[in-house]
């Protein structure tokens, strides 16, 4: 099963994300799964343990909330016997049902991964404040960066969801907040850049036709992927189209900013995209756990945290920018 990439600074890393799913094509996804050991250990526990009439190892009830069931424990201490016993024979650590074996926590499959995402929705949170707080409501482009925020912390909550259980509904909840995210920077990038903000009537036609073309976009990617085919070549390559219009809009107003004002925050989008870039080389290279909790997709989500909140005083030092410039033209 590929991971899933989240965040709104998906929209800044998506070509590189392809370079990984090129990448990924060629790797075993499930080489523990095709273990004959593994297959016996499951089976053995499953018959001791799972059939009726068995005295039944009993389920923390936290895990019983989280949904682990009797099948599901069995292929947990599975995985881990048979890790340990490939670690002291001196084989690699391989990957089950396309994942590392993990040490869980709290019933939590991905604990790390739980964690920074949290960390990155408190980063939307974060900006979602200073928005609200440092804008004026008079500001038009207030709203669009509000639903940014909103809709970035939505996307964060269900990747930690997902991390923590790895379920068909979890992960088609984590894709789709990212595919709205992915979309939505879409949305705004040219809202503000070509400033379809400004309430002129040329401006609110434009804009309701551009508003009714994404949410049209939206609703045929789900549709597709839910009703068509969950096609994650697709997937990746709309992400990855969206992203690379997002990435040379932002690097061409950034770059005119800067040129205009020679203000070095003017360049902060530059930063961000490259920052998030080199996070997200995690991703290439991918490796076993560390300590059974530590791996590269764990880091790229921490590395993603500070650049997201850059990303919002970038926002606030533009806006502020904006409404000052304003004043100056009209007195």
């Amino acid at each position: 099963m590929m991971a899933s990439k989240r965040g709104t600074l998906w929209t800044k890393v998506l070509p590189l994300a392809a370079v990984v799913l090129l990448l990924a094509g060629v790797a075993e996804a499930s080489v523990g799964d095709k273990l004959p050991e593994f297959r016996q250990c499951l089976d053995v526990c499953k018959i001791e343990n799972c059939g009726p009439g068995k005295d039944h190892t009993p389920i923390p009830l936290l895990h019983r909330l989280l949904f682990w069931t009797c099948g599901s424990e069995c292929d947990y201490a599975c995985q881990h016997i048979i890790t340990t016993s490939r670690v002291e024979q001196g084989l690699p650590v391989v990957q089950f049902h396309g994942k590392w074996p993990f040490y869980r926590f709290l019933g939590m499959q991905e604990p790390l991964s739980v964690l920074w995402s949290l960390g990155n929705l408190y980063a939307h949170w974060h900006g979602l404040h200073q928005i609200q707080s440092q804008i004026p409501e008079s500001y038009t482009m207030r709203p669009f960066y509000e639903w940014l925020a909103r809709v970035g912390m939505a996307a964060w909550t269900f990747s930690a969801i997902f991390h923590t259980r790895d379920f068909q509904l979890t992960e088609e909840l984590d894709y789709f907040a990212a595919g709205a995210t992915v979309l939505y920077g879409l949305y705004y990038t040219p809202v503000r850049i070509f400033r379809l903000d400004k309430r002129t009537p040329q401006n609110r036609s434009v804009l309701k036709v551009w508003t009714a073309l994404c949410v049209l976009m939206y609703i045929c990617h789900v549709g597709y992927l839910k009703l068509v085919r969950w096609d994650y070549t697709y997937n990746m390559a709309a992400n990855v189209t969206a992203g690379i219009i997002q990435n040379v809009l932002w690097s061409w107003f950034s770059y005119e900013r800067y040129r205009k004002s020679r203000q070095g925050w003017a360049m902060w989008p530059s930063f961000v995209v490259a920052w998030v870039m080199i996070a997200m080389s995690m991703e290439l290279f991918d490796f076993a756990p560390w300590f059974g909790s530590v791996d590269a997709h764990s880091l790229w989500h921490m590395m993603t945290i500070a650049p997201s909140l850059l990303w919002y005083k970038f926002l606030l030092k533009d806006a502020n920018d904006d409404i000052a410039g304003t004043a100056r033209h009209k007195a």
